[in-house]
């Protein structure tokens, strides 16, 4: 065969084409196939079929535990496996065109070669990404803490949430708010919060899994830190650069502290509408939070290891910027 002849090297190129063509479709056919669902409905039993006290704190868990899987599913990044399979299969095409080049001196094999190698370098170098809706985060949420909040209105607490700092190695990337049943603010002691109990009687209150945990550990996989072994300082360097450009949830964050308390102003984010949401919630709003003011609380009690509670949270007129002002509180 002498690929010096035009006929034989426009065979040779009609036949990688049509390689090519073969996998494209493949791939295609791979990525139209049905994909389960992200949160899968576990318990059909309705919020107006609980009428005990006890069942609303278990159906808030378990409302809590779905969200939570959604949360960190949301920003997360997944690596299109098909993609990676196109970039080979050009970059081995590629580099089999330019060795039949150099032993045949074609230079039609050399530039298809080049082309080839050069695409499946990119496509394995921009990795596309794959995000769930935010309306999708939006509902989700707003189930949990519409329960939360039927749940504090029927018990009549109305204490403020206190978001407790792990005390245990164990529990490092576990989450625990307490809401207590009177305004006093009353901080339990470490060995009740590590039963695990969702009642507790000395103080009187309940325990429950903050809305934010889920972002928060997601927050620690990407800056493969433990937010216990650092301090503020290093959330006011890094937390900006994980929001705005690593996870990309925010335009703008800032954080600035005086004394115990904390002002984080956040911009642009992507759980506004939850935000807003939550706001008509007498019991949520300026307690317990949204899940991206939670997420935040649940770091600040972490890198401090004190309790933490929102003071308040408060939109400004631009409708994009929201101010949260935390408090530290000592034991």
């Amino acid at each position: 065969m002498n690929l010096n002849d035009p006929l034989t090297q426009t065979l040779i190129f009609i036949a990688l084409g049509a390689v090519l063509a073969i996998t494209v479709i493949t791939i295609v056919e791979l990525r139209t196939k049905r994909q389960p669902s992200i949160v899968e409905a576990k318990n059909k039993l309705s919020i107006e079929s609980l009428n005990t006290t006890q069942a609303l704190a278990e159906r808030a868990k378990q409302l809590q535990s779905e969200k939570e899987m959604t949360l960190s599913q949301k920003p997360q990044k997944h690596t299109r496996k098909p993609s990676e399979m196109v970039a080979y299969t050009l970059l081995l095409l590629g580099a089999s065109a330019l060795v039949i080049s150099i032993l045949y001196s074609s230079s039609i094999l050399a530039f298809i070669g080049l082309g080839l190698t050069f695409w499946g370098a990119l496509l394995l170098y921009i990795k596309p990404t794959k995000y769930v809706k935010a309306s999708l985060l939006d509902s989700t949420a707003l189930s949990s803490l519409k329960t939360i909040d039927h749940i504090i209105t029927d018990l009549n607490y109305r204490g403020k949430a206190i978001y407790l700092p792990p005390k245990y190695p164990r529990s490092l990337k576990s989450g625990t708010v307490f809401i207590p049943s009177e305004k006093e603010l009353v901080v339990p002691p470490a060995e009740e919060v590590a039963k695990e109990k969702v009642f507790l009687e000395n103080p009187r209150g309940i325990c429950l899994t903050p809305p934010g945990l889920g972002l928060v550990n997601l927050y620690e996989k990407e800056l493969r830190k433990e937010f216990a072994k650092v301090d503020l300082r290093y959330l006011q360097n890094n937390l900006p650069k994980l929001f705005i450009e690593d996870l990309e949830i925010a335009e703008g964050l800032e954080i600035s502290n005086e004394g115990n308390m904390i002002q984080v102003k956040i911009t642009g984010s992507i759980y506004k509408n939850s935000c807003e949401e939550a706001r008509k919630l007498s019991n949520v709003c300026n307690s317990l939070g949204c899940p991206l003011c939670s997420s935040i609380a649940i770091v600040l009690a972490r890198a401090t290891g004190k309790p933490i509670i929102i003071e308040k949270t408060q939109p400004f007129e631009d409708d994009k910027t929201i101010e949260a002002y935390y408090r530290i509180i000592e034991e």
